[in-house]
Protein backbone atom coordinates (compact mmCIF):
# COMPACT_ATOMS: atom_id res chain seq x y z
CA UNK A 1 0.00 0.00 0.00
CA UNK A 2 1.46 3.41 -1.07
CA UNK A 3 2.03 5.83 1.24
CA UNK A 4 0.06 8.15 -0.82
CA UNK A 5 -2.73 5.86 -0.56
CA UNK A 6 -2.65 5.53 3.35
CA UNK A 7 -2.43 9.98 3.21
CA UNK A 8 -5.40 9.85 0.87
CA UNK A 9 -7.44 7.59 3.28
CA UNK A 10 -5.92 9.42 6.24
CA UNK A 11 -7.27 12.92 4.36
CA UNK A 12 -10.70 11.39 3.89
CA UNK A 13 -11.36 9.86 7.15
CA UNK A 14 -10.27 13.38 8.67
CA UNK A 15 -12.49 15.31 6.10
CA UNK A 16 -15.63 13.07 6.84
CA UNK A 17 -15.32 13.31 10.64
CA UNK A 18 -15.16 16.89 10.15
CA UNK A 19 -18.07 17.00 8.51
CA UNK A 20 -19.91 14.99 10.71
CA UNK A 21 -18.99 17.12 13.52
CA UNK A 22 -20.20 20.08 11.58
CA UNK A 23 -23.33 18.12 10.63
CA UNK A 24 -24.11 17.40 14.41
CA UNK A 25 -23.33 21.46 15.13
CA UNK A 26 -25.82 22.41 12.47
CA UNK A 27 -28.73 20.09 13.90
CA UNK A 28 -28.25 21.37 17.40
CA UNK A 29 -28.01 24.76 16.49
CA UNK A 30 -31.47 23.75 14.49
CA UNK A 31 -32.94 22.40 17.72
CA UNK A 32 -31.62 25.52 19.63
CA UNK A 33 -33.86 27.36 17.52
CA UNK A 34 -36.87 25.35 17.82
CA UNK A 35 -36.66 24.98 21.26
CA UNK A 36 -36.19 28.90 21.91
CA UNK A 37 -38.84 29.41 19.82
CA UNK A 38 -41.01 26.87 21.87
CA UNK A 39 -40.27 28.26 25.19
CA UNK A 40 -40.14 31.99 24.45
CA UNK A 41 -36.67 33.14 25.59
CA UNK A 42 -35.01 36.18 24.87
CA UNK A 43 -31.34 37.30 25.86
CA UNK A 44 -29.78 40.65 26.09
CA UNK A 45 -27.35 39.72 23.78
CA UNK A 46 -25.81 37.96 21.39
CA UNK A 47 -23.11 37.04 23.99
CA UNK A 48 -25.66 35.70 26.67
CA UNK A 49 -27.04 33.51 23.67
CA UNK A 50 -23.95 32.12 22.66
CA UNK A 51 -23.41 31.45 26.59
CA UNK A 52 -27.10 29.37 26.42
CA UNK A 53 -26.22 27.66 23.10
CA UNK A 54 -23.18 25.97 24.72
CA UNK A 55 -24.98 25.20 27.74
CA UNK A 56 -28.03 23.70 25.63
CA UNK A 57 -25.72 21.89 23.22
CA UNK A 58 -24.27 20.29 26.55
CA UNK A 59 -27.31 18.88 27.81
CA UNK A 60 -29.25 17.94 25.00
CA UNK A 61 -25.96 15.72 24.08
CA UNK A 62 -26.22 14.13 27.38
CA UNK A 63 -29.90 13.63 26.96
CA UNK A 64 -29.23 11.75 23.94
CA UNK A 65 -26.39 9.70 24.77
CA UNK A 66 -28.67 8.30 27.98
CA UNK A 67 -31.95 7.79 25.65
CA UNK A 68 -29.36 6.16 23.31
CA UNK A 69 -27.83 3.89 25.53
CA UNK A 70 -31.03 2.09 26.27
CA UNK A 71 -30.44 0.38 29.30
CA UNK A 72 -32.21 2.60 31.74
CA UNK A 73 -36.18 1.83 32.61
CA UNK A 74 -37.03 6.28 31.75
CA UNK A 75 -35.91 8.48 29.46
CA UNK A 76 -34.80 12.18 28.92
CA UNK A 77 -35.99 15.18 27.28
CA UNK A 78 -34.94 18.50 26.24
CA UNK A 79 -37.69 20.55 28.43
CA UNK A 80 -37.72 24.35 28.85
CA UNK A 81 -34.77 23.60 31.64
CA UNK A 82 -31.97 22.80 29.06
CA UNK A 83 -30.21 26.07 28.98
CA UNK A 84 -29.29 26.11 32.32
CA UNK A 85 -26.46 24.69 34.19
CA UNK A 86 -27.04 22.02 37.29
CA UNK A 87 -26.42 25.20 39.72
CA UNK A 88 -28.50 27.41 38.18
CA UNK A 89 -31.46 24.75 38.07
CA UNK A 90 -30.86 24.13 41.94
CA UNK A 91 -30.93 27.51 42.55
CA UNK A 92 -34.00 28.79 41.13
CA UNK A 93 -36.49 25.47 40.72
CA UNK A 94 -35.81 23.23 44.09
CA UNK A 95 -35.81 25.03 47.49
CA UNK A 96 -36.05 22.36 50.64
CA UNK A 97 -34.22 23.70 53.50
CA UNK A 98 -34.43 22.55 57.05
CA UNK A 99 -33.93 25.19 59.36
CA UNK A 100 -32.82 24.97 62.70
CA UNK A 101 -35.57 25.94 64.05
CA UNK A 102 -37.70 22.82 65.83
CA UNK A 103 -40.80 21.97 64.83
CA UNK A 104 -43.46 20.21 66.76
CA UNK A 105 -45.15 17.73 65.19
CA UNK A 106 -47.62 14.76 66.72
CA UNK A 107 -44.85 11.90 67.43
CA UNK A 108 -47.20 9.33 67.18
CA UNK A 109 -47.89 7.96 63.85
CA UNK A 110 -51.31 7.05 63.27
CA UNK A 111 -51.28 4.25 60.33
CA UNK A 112 -48.55 2.46 62.38
CA UNK A 113 -51.03 -0.67 62.50
CA UNK A 114 -52.52 -0.29 59.46
CA UNK A 115 -52.42 -3.67 57.73
CA UNK A 116 -54.99 -3.53 54.91
CA UNK A 117 -53.43 -1.73 52.11
CA UNK A 118 -54.57 -1.20 48.55
CA UNK A 119 -52.24 -2.81 45.89
CA UNK A 120 -52.02 0.39 43.93
CA UNK A 121 -53.29 4.06 44.55
CA UNK A 122 -53.69 7.10 42.44
CA UNK A 123 -55.49 10.32 44.54
CA UNK A 124 -56.51 11.88 41.12
CA UNK A 125 -58.68 9.65 40.55
CA UNK A 126 -60.30 9.88 43.74
CA UNK A 127 -60.37 13.37 43.07
CA UNK A 128 -57.84 14.76 45.57
CA UNK A 129 -55.44 16.50 43.51
CA UNK A 130 -55.58 19.88 41.82
CA UNK A 131 -53.63 20.08 38.36
CA UNK A 132 -50.15 20.52 38.08
CA UNK A 133 -48.92 23.72 38.90
CA UNK A 134 -45.32 25.50 38.29
CA UNK A 135 -43.40 27.13 41.05
CA UNK A 136 -41.13 28.87 38.59
CA UNK A 137 -37.85 31.14 39.24
CA UNK A 138 -39.02 31.03 43.36
CA UNK A 139 -37.30 28.76 45.43
CA UNK A 140 -40.57 27.59 47.14
CA UNK A 141 -40.81 23.89 46.21
CA UNK A 142 -41.54 23.42 50.56
CA UNK A 143 -44.58 25.60 49.79
CA UNK A 144 -45.62 24.00 47.19
CA UNK A 145 -45.55 20.38 48.62
CA UNK A 146 -47.25 21.33 51.52
CA UNK A 147 -50.42 23.19 49.75
CA UNK A 148 -51.26 20.03 47.85
CA UNK A 149 -50.72 17.80 50.64
CA UNK A 150 -53.54 20.05 52.23
CA UNK A 151 -55.84 20.25 49.28
CA UNK A 152 -55.46 16.31 49.42
CA UNK A 153 -56.76 15.81 53.24
CA UNK A 154 -59.67 18.55 52.84
CA UNK A 155 -60.64 17.21 49.40
CA UNK A 156 -60.93 13.90 51.24
CA UNK A 157 -62.86 15.10 54.15
CA UNK A 158 -64.79 17.82 52.74
CA UNK A 159 -65.65 16.67 49.12
CA UNK A 160 -63.73 19.79 47.97
CA UNK A 161 -61.14 20.50 45.30
CA UNK A 162 -59.78 23.84 46.56
CA UNK A 163 -56.46 24.80 44.66
CA UNK A 164 -55.14 26.99 47.61
CA UNK A 165 -52.76 29.36 48.12
CA UNK A 166 -49.12 28.82 47.78
CA UNK A 167 -48.35 32.71 47.67
CA UNK A 168 -49.69 32.85 51.18
CA UNK A 169 -47.43 30.29 52.83
CA UNK A 170 -44.28 32.32 50.78
CA UNK A 171 -45.29 35.49 51.80
CA UNK A 172 -46.40 34.17 55.66
CA UNK A 173 -44.56 31.74 56.98
CA UNK A 174 -42.20 32.56 59.69
CA UNK A 175 -38.89 30.30 59.85
CA UNK A 176 -38.84 29.60 56.09
CA UNK A 177 -37.48 32.07 53.72
CA UNK A 178 -40.10 32.15 50.45
CA UNK A 179 -37.84 32.11 47.41
CA UNK A 180 -35.19 30.72 49.21
CA UNK A 181 -36.38 27.90 50.36
CA UNK A 182 -38.50 26.27 53.53
CA UNK A 183 -39.73 23.51 54.91
CA UNK A 184 -42.98 22.02 54.57
CA UNK A 185 -43.64 21.30 58.88
CA UNK A 186 -43.34 25.16 58.80
CA UNK A 187 -45.96 25.76 56.59
CA UNK A 188 -48.52 22.93 57.99
CA UNK A 189 -47.38 25.14 61.73
CA UNK A 190 -48.70 28.70 59.96
CA UNK A 191 -51.75 26.70 58.38
CA UNK A 192 -52.55 25.54 62.33
CA UNK A 193 -51.98 28.80 63.56
CA UNK A 194 -53.57 30.93 61.33
CA UNK A 195 -56.58 28.83 61.66
CA UNK A 196 -56.13 28.33 58.01
CA UNK A 197 -54.88 28.85 54.52
CA UNK A 198 -57.04 30.93 51.45
CA UNK A 199 -57.96 29.79 48.14
CA UNK A 200 -55.43 30.49 44.77
CA UNK A 201 -57.79 32.86 43.28
CA UNK A 202 -57.48 34.86 46.32
CA UNK A 203 -54.03 34.84 47.43
CA UNK A 204 -52.98 34.28 43.72
CA UNK A 205 -48.79 33.22 42.79
CA UNK A 206 -46.88 35.53 41.90
CA UNK A 207 -42.94 33.49 41.70
CA UNK A 208 -41.98 36.16 44.46
CA UNK A 209 -40.95 37.12 48.01
CA UNK A 210 -44.12 39.57 49.08
CA UNK A 211 -44.79 41.08 52.22
CA UNK A 212 -47.67 38.95 54.32
CA UNK A 213 -51.17 39.91 52.70
CA UNK A 214 -52.67 39.81 56.70
CA UNK A 215 -56.60 40.94 55.09
CA UNK A 216 -56.11 37.59 52.36
CA UNK A 217 -54.81 35.68 54.85
CA UNK A 218 -57.42 35.54 57.33
CA UNK A 219 -59.87 34.37 54.04
CA UNK A 220 -59.21 30.92 54.44
CA UNK A 221 -61.28 28.08 53.49
CA UNK A 222 -58.94 25.10 54.35
CA UNK A 223 -58.21 24.27 58.20
CA UNK A 224 -55.70 21.44 59.70
CA UNK A 225 -56.14 20.50 63.36
CA UNK A 226 -52.15 19.16 63.31
CA UNK A 227 -49.27 17.55 61.15
CA UNK A 228 -47.35 14.59 61.43
CA UNK A 229 -44.08 12.69 60.48
CA UNK A 230 -43.77 9.85 58.75
CA UNK A 231 -41.03 7.42 60.81
CA UNK A 232 -37.88 8.24 58.80
CA UNK A 233 -35.98 5.88 56.42
CA UNK A 234 -39.37 3.59 56.11
CA UNK A 235 -40.94 2.95 52.94
CA UNK A 236 -43.58 0.82 54.55
CA UNK A 237 -44.25 3.32 56.91
CA UNK A 238 -44.76 5.70 53.69
CA UNK A 239 -46.72 3.66 52.02
CA UNK A 240 -49.21 3.59 55.12
CA UNK A 241 -49.79 7.25 54.75
CA UNK A 242 -49.95 7.30 51.39
CA UNK A 243 -52.61 4.50 51.12
CA UNK A 244 -54.53 7.54 53.43
CA UNK A 245 -54.05 10.68 51.81
CA UNK A 246 -51.08 12.72 49.83
CA UNK A 247 -47.69 12.93 51.59
CA UNK A 248 -45.35 15.54 51.25
CA UNK A 249 -41.68 14.15 50.91
CA UNK A 250 -38.35 15.86 50.38
CA UNK A 251 -35.70 14.28 47.67
CA UNK A 252 -32.71 15.24 46.18
CA UNK A 253 -33.95 16.66 42.46
CA UNK A 254 -30.73 18.36 41.65
CA UNK A 255 -28.95 15.94 38.75
CA UNK A 256 -29.60 16.12 35.34
CA UNK A 257 -31.42 12.57 35.10
CA UNK A 258 -34.11 14.10 36.93
CA UNK A 259 -34.04 17.54 35.52
CA UNK A 260 -34.80 16.09 32.05
CA UNK A 261 -37.23 13.47 33.57
CA UNK A 262 -40.15 13.07 30.85
CA UNK A 263 -41.62 8.55 31.22
CA UNK A 264 -40.87 5.53 32.57
CA UNK A 265 -40.03 4.21 36.36
CA UNK A 266 -36.99 6.44 37.12
CA UNK A 267 -34.67 4.66 39.00
CA UNK A 268 -31.57 6.51 39.93
CA UNK A 269 -28.82 8.79 39.20
CA UNK A 270 -29.82 10.68 42.33
CA UNK A 271 -28.62 10.91 45.90
CA UNK A 272 -29.99 11.38 49.32
CA UNK A 273 -28.86 15.18 49.77
CA UNK A 274 -32.57 16.68 49.95
CA UNK A 275 -32.84 19.95 48.49
CA UNK A 276 -36.57 19.48 46.94
CA UNK A 277 -39.91 19.09 48.23
CA UNK A 278 -42.69 16.77 46.15
CA UNK A 279 -45.90 15.35 47.05
CA UNK A 280 -46.50 11.68 47.06
CA UNK A 281 -49.93 11.07 45.56
CA UNK A 282 -50.10 7.35 44.86
CA UNK A 283 -47.72 4.51 44.09
CA UNK A 284 -47.71 1.28 41.97
CA UNK A 285 -46.39 -1.46 39.70
CA UNK A 286 -45.37 -1.19 36.09
CA UNK A 287 -45.82 -3.77 33.65
CA UNK A 288 -42.48 -5.03 34.21
CA UNK A 289 -43.07 -5.30 37.93
CA UNK A 290 -41.19 -2.49 39.15
CA UNK A 291 -42.67 -0.45 41.85
CA UNK A 292 -42.99 2.99 41.91
CA UNK A 293 -43.93 6.02 43.95
CA UNK A 294 -46.36 8.23 42.00
CA UNK A 295 -44.99 12.24 42.50
CA UNK A 296 -46.64 15.17 41.32
CA UNK A 297 -43.83 18.09 41.29
CA UNK A 298 -44.15 21.70 40.45
CA UNK A 299 -42.44 22.25 37.17
CA UNK A 300 -44.94 23.06 35.16
CA UNK A 301 -46.86 20.10 32.83
CA UNK A 302 -43.60 20.09 30.18
CA UNK A 303 -41.58 18.37 32.86
CA UNK A 304 -41.83 14.46 33.39
CA UNK A 305 -45.66 12.63 32.69
CA UNK A 306 -47.12 15.96 32.18
CA UNK A 307 -45.78 17.07 35.51
CA UNK A 308 -45.47 13.89 37.38
CA UNK A 309 -43.16 11.47 38.32
CA UNK A 310 -42.87 7.54 38.66
CA UNK A 311 -39.97 6.58 41.16
CA UNK A 312 -38.84 3.32 42.06
CA UNK A 313 -39.69 2.13 45.90
CA UNK A 314 -38.74 -1.10 47.82
CA UNK A 315 -35.05 -1.68 46.62
CA UNK A 316 -34.20 -2.24 49.65
CA UNK A 317 -32.35 1.14 50.54
CA UNK A 318 -33.74 2.69 53.74
CA UNK A 319 -33.89 6.07 52.28
CA UNK A 320 -35.55 5.34 48.97
CA UNK A 321 -34.69 6.41 45.96
CA UNK A 322 -33.84 9.96 46.01
CA UNK A 323 -34.10 10.25 50.00
CA UNK A 324 -37.81 10.22 49.25
CA UNK A 325 -38.09 8.02 52.53
CA UNK A 326 -36.05 10.02 54.66
CA UNK A 327 -39.03 12.88 55.75
CA UNK A 328 -42.17 12.52 54.91
CA UNK A 329 -44.76 14.47 56.37
CA UNK A 330 -48.39 15.15 56.31
CA UNK A 331 -51.34 17.69 57.81
CA UNK A 332 -54.02 16.29 59.53
CA UNK A 333 -57.50 17.82 59.12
Amino acid sequence: MSCKFIFLLILQTFIYQAMSRTLLEDSIVGRYQQWIAKYGRNYEDDAEKEKRFKIFKDNVEYIDKVNNEGNRTYKLSVNEFADLTTEEFIATRTGYKISSQPTSPKTTFRYENLTEIPMTMDWREKGAVTPIKNQGRCGCCWAFSAVAAVEGVTQINSGNNISLSEQQLVDCVEGSNGCNGGFMDYAYAYIIQNQGLGTEENYPYRAMDGTCDQQMAFNVVARISSYEDVPSNNEEALLQAVANHPVSVGIEGSSRDFMYYTSGVFTGECGTNLNHAVTAIGYGMSDDGTKYWLIKNSWGTTWGESGYMRIQRDTGAPQGVCGIAMKPSYPVA
